[in-house]
């Protein structure tokens, strides 16, 4: 009986990880992964979904759950890069879609017509700067432009800086670190090269939030937290109940380096990976939860995940 109920306990635990495999198979596999919005379909963007050394796909859909491959929308004869194409921002600005992102360690811009690309340069070159930067993000504010990303500094920490009304540098000037990792749930590894990573801001009343990831991409402990400044460039108060999103929100290790996005009905999403399973890294798989902010108005609101609404995203049939 002992031996029967043994060989049945396997059986199960094999059952349950080839059921946990075929799901895995109708997963995009898009890690660092941006949603964006427009005309009633939604682009998502990442690292990977194919090779991460030939440039980016996109994956489109109607409903935000079930995505179809439309192919490459930048390759790396056309732009910036030669491997290492990471975190893309695509958005739309004076009627023309951009993606910014990471190729060769440094943060570069393409243009097109369509967010379908394909996403060229004029001149194959980065954003000139004498350090490692990756992880982009752009945001518009009051008739500025901002660049937020990561330096490979002492470890991945946040920075922003001011760009010029073409999106083609940045001035130095302006330059100001945001963040680094300081708290314990940032680096539960105690590890050498400590990290911040994936910024994402969005304003909210008169709040500006960045939301970002930390410890190690490979560490199940990444995770996501947010910091509130009353100014784009800060300073940056970290919130107190730091991380809002980890593998005990979505039952997976390794939650995190997302972006924000509003869906056709109003509602606020994050779009983020997770580690392919509790046991392995890779392939990373894509993941959504709802977000929102409290309506407390003596303190500033706090940004919250819905964790029942956690989905993975899936291949259409």
């Amino acid at each position: 009986m002992i031996r029967f109920f043994s060989l049945l306990c396997l059986v199960l635990i094999a059952f349950s990880s080839l059921a946990q495999m075929s799901t895995n198979a109708d997963n995009p596999f898009m890690a660092d992964p941006a949603i964006f919005y427009h005309n009633g379909v939604y682009y998502l963007y990442g690292t990977g979904g194919g090779n991460k050394d030939d440039g980016f796909k996109v994956f489109t859909s109607s409903d935000k759950i079930n995505w179809s491959d439309k192919g490459y929308i930048l390759k790396k004869a056309e732009s910036f890069g030669s491997k290492g194409f990471w975190a893309p921002q695509v958005f739309e600005h004076n009627n023309m879609f951009y993606i910014a992102y990471t190729a060769d360690e440094h943060i570069a811009i393409a243009t097109s017509n369509n967010p379908l690309g394909p996403f060229t340069q004029k001149e194959l070159k980065p954003i000139q700067s004498d350090m490692r930067m990756i992880d982009p993000f752009i945001f518009f504010d009051k008739g500025k432009i901002y660049l937020y990303h990561v330096r490979l500094d002492k470890g991945n920490r946040i920075f922003v800086a001011e760009m010029d009304k073409d999106l083609t540098k940045i001035n130095p000037s302006t330059l100001k670190e945001c963040i680094n990792a300081s708290e314990k749930w940032e680096d539960t590894q105690n590890a050498k090269w400590k990290v911040t990573e994936g910024p994402t801001v969005l304003k909210h009343e008169e709040y500006y939030y960045l939301i970002y990831s930390a410890n190690d991409f490979r560490n199940p402990d990444y995770a996501i937290g947010y910091a509130v400044a009353k100014s784009p460039t800060g300073p940056w108060e970290k919130y107190a109940g730091n991380p809002i999103l980890s593998k005990k929100d979505a039952g997976i290790n390794g939650t995190g380096h997302g972006d924000v996005f509003t869906d056709k009905n109003g509602k606020m999403n994050y779009v983020f990976h997770t580690h392919f399973s509790n046991e392995r890294v890779a392939k990373r798989r894509t993941a959504m939860v709802e977000m929102n902010f409290s309506k407390n108005k003596k303190s500033v609101p706090a940004l919250s995940i819905l964790p029942k609404t956690f989905k993975f995203l899936q291949l259409a049939n």
